[in-house]
Parts: structure tokens; sequence; C-alpha cells
């Protein structure tokens, strides 16, 4: 364990601990096999990011209710459902180093316990008894069933640009962050330049977030990242280390990627897989891709550096770096 990763899970032992056991108590399903299958995703290893930098930010506001631990989890469920669909959409095989949901209990399960956890999410919200809170979890909602459409039309297109994948995981993750964020504010009645800023880190910290979770599907070990390596390609989806590759590749080196994005990428060898890895190291497409991310990890850093300092801000400052430093 790094010592950055260290010291952020000693500052919110006591966090994680609280939001862990919201999480089990407001599960609450009627039918075990409810349970079941939503504690295989629930409790299979997540990061408790979104819920933690949620109670975080209304600390920084000065939240003083009872409810943030609880309303934190709205965001946990709400992301778990989105991977249970998400896993099925994309035909994945593993999740968090274990068999994703519909291998082990079939497809309709997997589709009914998230539709199950996103109205889960939408009662927590509603007992916020706050119009405010609700319309942000609906609008994020609607944003990032848009953003997995959106990815879903342009499976394997070779012609993805850039700009058009920056707006995918806007509204597939950076949004979700974001949300998380601005609610902590509003429950904590803070001024809208506080609620904004705060916006502004959940976004930037999301884009950045996703940016690393790409790059990594192409240079991290297989136990690290918890699913097989290549999963992005084999799916079909460009994500920026394969955009920029298309974009600065050579003629012929351009030409045999696409073809193994659009014919093979169900099929690919471990040696062709390692030929792109090597191409986008000699095009510069790795780092590049860490570039970008590094960017909107210091929007993030920024949009908290306004505030007065507390221990708090130091998390999410480093929650931030983190991002950037992960190996999985």
């Amino acid at each position: 364990m790094s010592d950055l990763k260290r010291k952020i899970l000693d500052a919110v032992k006591g966090d994680l601990e609280e939001i862990e056991n919201e999480l089990t108590a407001n599960l609450n399903p009627h039918i075990d096999l409810v349970r079941e299958v939503a504690g295989h995703i629930l409790f299979g290893g997540g990061k408790r990011l979104r819920p933690l930098v949620m109670v975080l930010c209304g600390r920084l506001c000065g939240y003083s209710g009872t409810y943030d631990k609880t309303f934190s989890t709205a965001f946990e469920y709400l992301h778990a459902a989105t991977l249970l669909h998400d896993d099925l959409v994309d035909e994945a095989s593993l999740r968090r180093g274990k068999p994703v949901a519909h291998r082990v209990w079939g497809n309709s399960v997997a589709v009914l316990v998230g539709d199950f956890l996103l109205a889960r999410a939408l009662a927590i919200t509603a007992g916020t008894e706050r119009i405010e809170v609700v319309r942000i979890l609906a609008e994020l909602t609607e944003a990032m069933s848009q953003g997995e459409v959106h990815q879903l039309m342009r499976k394997g297109d070779t012609g993805l640009s850039e700009d058009e994948y920056l707006e995918i995981i806007r509204r597939k993750t950076a949004l979700l962050f974001q949300a998380a964020c601005r609610v902590s504010a509003v429950l904590a009645d803070a001024p809208e330049e506080r609620q904004t800023a705060l916006a502004d880190y959940g976004y930037n910290l999301g884009m950045a977030f996703q940016i690393v979770d790409d790059l990594l599907d192409y240079v991290a070990e297989t136990p690290q990242l918890g699913k097989a390596t290549g999963a992005d390609l084999r799916e079909g989806k460009l994500t920026l280390p394969l955009i920029h590759l298309l974009r600065s590749a050579r003629s012929a080196d351009r030409k045999w990627v696409k073809n193994l994005v659009q014919l093979k990428h169900a099929e690919f060898t471990a040696e062709e897989f390692q030929k792109l890895i090597d191409l986008m190291r000699e095009s510069g497409a790795l780092r590049y891709t860490e570039k970008v991310a590094s960017l909107y990890a210091e929007k993030a850093k920024a949009a908290v550096s306004a505030f007065p300092p507390s221990a708090a801000r130091e998390t999410l400052l480093d929650i931030a770096q983190y991002t950037l430093n992960r190996t999985a």
C-alpha cells in the first residue's frame, strides 16, 4: 500500500466504517436473493470514493446534521446499479476479481437487482424532503443513462473523437462525483459559490478518475485491476489511449489498430495486445493520457484550495492526488 493511500485510509477510517454500516442497514430488501446479488456488487471491494467525498465535502461546508452517512449510500447504490447493468451490456466476465453478477445469477436477476438499487437510491434521496436534492439525483440518473447509450452507439467506432470520448465519460462518471459533492453543500445550506466550487471539485475528480481507469485497462496487471486487462478493447470501447494512438500513429500502424478494433476486438491474442501497448508507448499515447488526467486532478485540487485549511480539505486534496497514483 502506498504512503498516500495509507494516509487517506487512516484519516477516513471512522467515516468508512459508518458508511459500510449504513450501506448494510439501508439495503433492506424483502427477498434474500436481492440481498445476495446486491451484496455481491456492493461489498466486493469498491473504493467508496463517491460516498466518502460527499461526506468530506459536507464537513468542509460545516454540515452538522445526521443524514450525511445515510444519504451518501444513495450514490453507492446508484453506482452499483449502473455496474450491474453495464457488465451485462458489455458482456463482461470479471468485476473486482470476481465473476460478474449476471454470470452467477443470470441476466434477468442482474437487471432487476440493478433496478432495485436504483429505487433504493431514489427513496433515500426522497428522505431529505429537499426538492433540489431530488432534482439533482433525477438529472444525474438521466445523464448517466444517456452516457451509456452514447457509448454503446459508438462501440467499435474508430472515428470516435477525443471530445466525444470526454463527453461520454462526463455523463458516465464525472457527473456522479459532481452530484455527490454538490449535494453535500446543498444539505449544509452552503452559499452558491461553495456549491459551485465543490461541484467543480467533483466533476474534475471524476474525469481524472475515469481517464486513469481507462489507462489502467492497458497498463495494469489483471490481479491489480480486478478484471482482465484489455477488457475495454474486447468490448469495442475506444478510450483516450486508443483514440490518441489512432490520431498519432503511422499509416500502417493505424490500419493495423483499426483492424484490431473493428474486426478482432473479441479475439485478439496476447501478442497482439502487447504490440498495441508498445505502439501506445512509442506514440506517446500513454504519456498523453496521464497528462490529461493530471490536468483534471489539478483543477480538482484548485477548486477546494479556496476553502480554509482543515483535515477534510487536506483529505480531499490527497484523494485527487491518489486518483492519479493508483494502480487499480
